[in-house]
């Protein structure tokens, strides 16, 4: 029977879940001493970015471990399951925030995901930053920290726009998969892609009812993709379809047969064959293995 995978809000991570919190900041040594039980893995209802001035030790993301080191930051979307297992000494600054901090006084619902930083396609969950660009960040976050602290006039409006200033810069800093120029138009497309991904991808695999959607030929999406981030379209939205199967069956009692048609396999022998061809691995093992892994950590 696998563990439930715990959601906290910002609220919870407060202490109280009488509250509109909508966005923290803090040390991340204060805040591990706080969360004690977030070395387990969990999710987040919120955005997080986290910067790492010293340290080490390891964090996932979906599944995927990634060493933790001095001037790394790390982007995580709601939703995504998470833990980590950083050495003692291991320090920077963890930000919070909703959607809502900005589109409450934002028309644009996908504001937040307009900048590359949260996207699974065009963007990079962990980036190591470059030793300026970390001490400009660094001063940022510090500014940030001290306003979140105090009582002055105006602190919600200035801690959005100091958080507004984070996304950009961090933004400007990502590496890009490509070589060749990215045009506005190809990055806007990209996007568009992966909402309608996120949306679709349980009853749409195909690249074409894609393509349709974002009026485009499939060639042109696949040659899009291609370029930017090295993959056809067709994997990509597999990608999504996996990532999905993972998440359900380390963190639900769900049969395999019920994952399967929540996911609208046809059966649970296809759902069974399309996971293994693609994991190297059958669903019941990935899920025991999982299980196992966190009886040992």
């Amino acid at each position: 029977m696998s563990k439930k995978i715990p959601t906290y809000s910002i609220c919870n991570l407060m202490g109280t879940d009488q509250c509109v919190a909508e966005f923290n900041v803090l040390r991340l040594s204060e805040y591990r001493e706080m969360h004690p039980d977030l070395k387990f893995p969990h999710r987040h209802s919120f955005y997080q970015i986290a910067l790492l001035t010293e340290g080490g030790g390891e964090h996932s993301i979906d599944f995927n471990t990634y060493p933790a080191r001095e001037h790394q930051v790390y982007y995580m979307a709601p939703g995504q399951i998470h833990t980590w297992n950083f050495t003692p000494e291991t320090d920077g600054y963890i930000v919070n925030f909703n959607e809502s901090f900005f589109t409450a006084i934002c028309h644009n619902p996908n504001f937040v995901n307009d900048f590359p930083l949260f996207n699974t396609i065009s963007g990079q969950p962990v980036n190591v930053l470059e030793t300026e660009c970390c001490s400009e960040i660094h001063g940022l976050l510090e500014r940030m920290l001290l306003e979140y602290q105090s009582d002055s006039d105006y602190k919600q409006d200035y801690l959005r726009a100091l958080l507004l200033q984070l996304l950009v810069m961090l933004s400007r800093n990502m590496p890009t998969k490509t070589t060749s120029p990215i045009s506005r138009h190809q990055i806007t497309v990209l996007r568009n892609f992966e909402r309608l991904i996120e949306q679709f991808y349980r009853e749409k695999r195909l690249p074409r009812d894609y393509a349709e959607m974002l009026y485009i030929t499939p060639n042109h999406l696949n040659a899009l993709t291609n370029s930017v981030v090295g993959k056809p379209a067709g994997e990509l939205i597999r990608d999504r379809v996996i990532l999905e199967a993972k998440r359900l069956l380390v963190n639900s009692d769900y049969t395999i047969a019920q994952i399967a048609d929540m996911l609208a396999f046809e059966d649970n022998a296809y759902f069974t064959r399309f996971f293994k061809k693609y994991t190297s691995m059958a669903p019941e093992i990935f899920r025991q293995e999982y299980q196992n892994d966190l009886v040992v950590s």
